[in-house]
């Protein structure tokens, strides 16, 4: 009915990495492809349906995995779903992974380093946190394991949401969640680089 399948696109890495941006991009040339797409935006969410839960280790886990199962309805639904969150724990991200059939979840380290994303600081968090204002912030006194083997890996610090969009499309394109198109350009290649 849609034209293709449904999956699910996690991306996963440090506030400020440059998740949401990457995603809202996405969506819009998923939309203009004719991709019937959703955002799950961990800021967002974390004002809606998971508004009760805190930043302990078993709240980051039970954050994840509420928008795991949210992106499972969708994906049955026949969208494409893509999820925009710290998701710092690895065993968490593959809980995520385990509950979608192989082909459906692409998992992508939006990878910059703490310096970067402490530059940037768009909401002023970093900050915050270095003054103890936020407890257990990710990155400053809470962990965050990146990915061993991401299906792709985007280097925030050194390629734009442009680059990063195209690899994620030509890694949705590879295992058929959407409509083919074309991949990374070889200057874009170093940049933006998804798993063998």
């Amino acid at each position: 009915m849609n034209g293709h399948r449904g999956g699910v696109i996690y991306m996963t890495g440090l506030s400020g990495a440059g998740k949401s941006t990457i995603a809202a991009l996405l969506e819009h040339r998923l939309q203009a492809l004719g991709v019937r797409t959703c955002v799950l935006d961990g800021d967002v969410l974390r004002r809606g349906i998971s508004r009760d839960l805190g930043f302990s280790d078993a709240d980051r886990i039970e954050n994840a995995r509420r928008v795991t199962e949210v992106a499972r309805l969708m994906v049955d639904a026949g969208l494409v779903v893509i999820a925009a969150l710290i998701s710092p724990f690895r065993s968490e991200r593959q809980s995520a992974r385990d509950r979608f059939a192989p082909g459906e979840f692409i998992e992508v380290f939006v990878d910059a380093p703490l310096a970067v994303c402490e530059q940037r600081d768009p909401k002023g968090l970093y900050k915050r946190a270095r003054r103890g204002e936020i407890p257990a912030f990710t990155g400053i006194d809470s962990r965050y394991e990146p990915p061993a083997r991401p299906d792709v890996h985007v280097d925030s610090a050194s390629s734009t949401p442009q680059q990063a969009v195209e690899a994620l499309l030509a890694a949705a394109s590879m295992i058929g969640i959407t409509p083919d198109v074309q991949p990374c350009g070889p200057a874009d290649r170093a940049h933006c680089q998804t798993a063998a």
